[in-house]
């Protein structure tokens, strides 16, 4: 089954933590619809753009993997929103794919993960619906052992 014409199941659930720990992380009906969307409104889109494959880190996350890798309680990829995506076949930068989504597409948080004032290690990117989504533009980085985020 696939979740998009680039995103099969397997990609969109892939987890070496997971199957590391045994974990289950397969998506019920509404997380996998959210995955579609996302698909559809963000990541093919992008894909078109890149006109290129793109790696995707992370897609969905159930909640007992979100927590074995210590990701946010309120992390959208355990929802099935979020993706993260990162130039690992060098077709294109990350800081070209981050800035294209932010002038191009609609979504709920589009993350600058990292990195340097260049480029960031990945593109994380969420959509919620075109009613809710807030647009919001941030730059994670580290302060002290722990991460940070700011508007940009």
């Amino acid at each position: 089954m696939k979740i998009s014409t680039h995103i099969s199941t397997k990609e969109g659930i892939r987890s070496i933590t997971a199957l590391r720990l045994g974990i289950d992380n397969v998506p019920g009906d509404n997380e996998l619809q959210n995955m579609k969307l996302i698909a559809e409104k963000v990541f093919e889109p992008l894909r078109d753009f890149v006109d290129g494959p793109i790696r995707i880190n992370s897609m969905f996350r159930s909640k007992d993997l979100n927590r074995a890798i210590g990701g946010s309680r309120k992390s959208q990829h355990c929802q099935g929103c979020a993706i993260d995506v990162d130039d690992t076949f060098g077709v294109m930068p990350n800081s070209a794919m981050f800035n294209w989504i932010k002038q191009n597409l609609n979504y709920d948080q589009l993350i600058w993960e990292f990195g340097d004032e260049n480029n960031p290690d990945w593109v994380h990117v969420s959509y919620v619906n075109p009613e809710s989504n807030r647009n919001k533009c941030l730059q994670a980085y580290r302060e002290n052992g722990k991460t940070k985020y700011k508007v940009i």
